[in-house]
């Protein structure tokens, strides 16, 4: 499924809208350090990095990943990496609970829409309280009225079979409950179309900022077209924020 969720995001070019909304992001907030929060496995994040580092003046951007539930394996894996921006942190890190040991860019690509409004809403919060910049993406619009969210359905399915040879390593056990058992087709279906009917428009996003905002943080939200139309918003602290390296 995680090796599935980031084959659709290579498809849709996440990695490089999201290399441009946080490159912005560092740049004006003058961080070098990325917190992903709800990383999973890690999603994009890895390819937007790659991307970030070869970017002039972003060669020594880190990514911190993080999960309220981590990623044993994924972790494992990562942080045995010699040289590499890249680390998971093991313990686990509550999106709503920030601390001020988890300094720099804050991002949610493709998680946010998991909390509930009362959760959202503290984690925009807590960005602005400690002026920490954070960029919150995800690849809906959730543009369908809500009644037919159920459409989506078949067509996650058939996208299931189709681009599930392009999410290497092709493991036999996932041919299996694929073709033969289509476990992993429903499951994909299931998660995409709901999650595409809980994804925040950008009047819901405007009800989550209601009072938020000052003279030391703005916030822009917008939406990115190209291969399909993404939501993004942006907290990014301003006058007298200082260095958040």
């Amino acid at each position: 499924m995680t090796r599935l969720i980031v084959t659709v995001h290579r498809a849709l070019g996440s990695s490089e809208e999201l290399a441009e909304l946080i490159a912005r992001a560092l740049r004006e907030s003058s961080s070098s350090r990325i917190v992903d929060l709800c990383s999973g496995s890690g999603g994009p994040m890895l390819d937007v990095l790659e991307r970030l580092n070869k970017k002039p003046g972003f060669e020594g951007v880190t990514l911190t990943l993080t999960d309220l539930y981590p990623n044993t394996e994924a972790a494992r894996s990562i942080n045995a990496r010699e040289g590499s921006n890249v680390s998971y942190r093991t313990s686990p890190l509550d999106a709503t609970e920030m601390s001020g040991e988890t300094a720099g860019l804050r991002t949610m690509v493709s998680s946010f829409h998991h909390m509930r409004p009362e959760s959202a809403r503290k984690i925009l919060e807590s960005a602005q309280k400690s002026r920490q910049p954070i960029c919150i993406f995800e690849i809906s619009d959730n543009s369908f009225p809500a009644f037919l969210w159920w459409t989506a359905l078949p067509v996650n399915f058939l996208m299931c079979l189709l681009i599930t040879p392009l999410a290497r390593p092709v493991t036999a056990r996932q041919l299996v409950f694929t073709y033969l058992l289509p476990i992993i087709p429903l499951c994909f279906a299931w998660d995409g179309a709901v999650s595409n009917a809980r994804t925040y428009t950008l009047d819901d996003l405007d009800e989550l900022l209601r009072g938020l905002g000052d003279d030391g943080y703005r916030w822009e939200k917008g939406v990115i077209g190209g291969r399909s139309k993404k939501i993004y918003l942006l907290g990014i602290p301003t006058q007298g924020a200082g260095s958040l390296n």
